[in-house]
């Protein structure tokens, strides 16, 4: 059986328009609430057509020391051009950026997936 990160691409997210990027405080009040935006392609715009565009964003917060991270939220983008005209004619494009509030008592490391 393949160890699921062999199918999970990682690269520099100022070099690569597909890998997620995270922007938030660092470090942040335990238990106080804090802004967490997650974008794909910041340095190298990702297209958003019909054909080829960013589906969903999935964001996870590991808590230092513990086994298994925890979804902070999984964000689905549903416009993309699509119309019965055809491809790219729709009236609706939807930009693939999400912001999420959150707060924590422990420290930790936020991750994020997108497809």
């Amino acid at each position: 059986m393949e160890d699921l990160s062999t199918h999970v691409q990682r690269a520099d997210w100022r070099k690569e328009k597909h890998v997620p990027v995270i922007e938030c405080p660092d470090p942040v009040a335990p238990d106080r609430e804090f802004e967490v935006k997650v974008s794909i392609g910041k340095e190298v715009a990702h297209p958003n057509t019909t054909e080829h565009h960013i589906r969903w964003i999935s964001l996870y917060f590991h808590p230092e020391g513990a086994k298994f991270p925890v979804q902070i939220g999984h964000y689905a983008f549903s416009a993309h051009g699509e119309s019965a005209e055809g491809p790219n004619q729709g009236p609706v494009y939807t930009g693939h950026a999400v912001t999420a509030v959150m707060k924590t008592k422990k420290p930790g490391t936020l991750h994020a997936m997108s497809y």
